[in-house]
């Protein structure tokens, strides 16, 4: 065999390759005709041997394929069925990948009765007996007798930030990416006790989605202590407002240069004078003439005065 594998020139696969009827009749005689379909390739599995594939017709297994290995022990050698199987194509649907029932059980599982183990050895608890650099766990030590069996170990404190700081009440969830501050900052938040408080502690508004859950320290939500928003109306003001109720009208230069009137002159007063030294005054073309004192009227006031100063004197 070992003089074979050595001087073999590709002779041995090319005879594999074309064992096609030999293949065929092997999977015919452990199946029926129909449920064998046609010849779909060849796979090499070694050096003197290999797979010819067939197309799977029986119920309920649709994607499948018939595997029938051949093999050749010799050059001289006549080709021999090594075994024929059902397998699954790349289109077959086949069965999850094998899980050990202890590690089925998911977060969330766990329900009214149920009773789950932890295992003997289980990485994430210390014996609470052990001194360690937690804090807390030093403080339970000290209760020789009266305290806890197990504590959390190192790698059981890293697992659970882990787990939180990577969940829902996380920095990376979308209430946190939209929240206007942190916990950390927050009145609400109550830090937890021992190694783990510098990163998270447990939520106690009520208004929160948080609320008694534990957070991490960089979560935040729309609750924050914190937060003041300034409240003024809903409905939208203006900066300036304009009250056309009363429009006020002021005429523009033009027009009212053409509506306004030219005043008219007051008229003289009438009076008595000298036509030879009263001047004459230019009267305006728009203002009214006034009637000149005729002198047979002076002349006449005169006399009567005369004659009533005789008069008198005679009396």
């Amino acid at each position: 065999m070992t003089l074979l594998l050595t001087l073999d020139d590709g002779s041995i696969q090319r005879k594999l390759a074309e064992a096609v009827d030999l293949a065929r009749d092997a999977v015919l005689a452990d199946a029926g005709p129909d449920q064998v379909g046609a010849h779909v390739g060849v796979e090499r599995e070694d050096a003197v041997s290999a797979s010819h594939l067939f197309e799977a017709t029986v119920s309920g297994y649709r994607g499948w394929r018939w595997s029938v290995t051949v093999a050749l022990a010799g050059a001289d050698q006549p080709i021999t069925i090594s075994e024929v199987v059902l397998i699954p194509g790349p289109e077959a649907r086949v069965a999850p990948a094998w899980v050990p029932w202890d590690r089925r059980v998911q977060a969330g599982d766990l329900g009214v009765g149920d009773i789950f183990p932890t295992e003997k050895d289980d990485p994430r608890l210390a014996p609470a007996y052990l001194a360690s650099d937690d804090p807390a766990v030093e403080a339970v030590a000290m209760e020789t007798g009266l305290g806890r069996v197990h504590v959390l170990s190192r790698y059981g404190r890293l697992d659970a930030a882990a787990r939180w700081h990577g969940g829902e009440f996380g920095p990376r969830s979308d209430m946190a990416r939209s929240a206007p501050d942190v916990c950390g900052s927050c009145g609400f938040f109550v830090p937890l006790a021992g190694s783990l408080s510098a990163a998270f502690g447990a939520c106690t508004n009520d208004i929160s989605p948080a609320d008694g859950h534990v957070v991490d320290v960089e979560y935040g939500c729309g609750a924050h202590s914190e937060i003041e928003v300034e409240v003024t109306s809903s409905v939208p003001v203006a900066e300036l407002v304009y009250d056309d109720s009363l429009i006020d009208y002021e005429a523009a230069p033009e027009a009212l240069a053409e509506e306004t009137p030219e005043p008219e002159p007051e008229p003289a007063e009438a009076s008595v004078v000298d036509e030879a030294e009263a001047p004459v005054a230019e009267v305006p073309e728009t203002a009214e003439v006034q009637p000149e004192v005729e002198p047979e009227t002076a002349e006449t006031t005169a006399d009567e005065a005369q004659v009533e100063a005789e008069s008198a004197s005679e009396h």
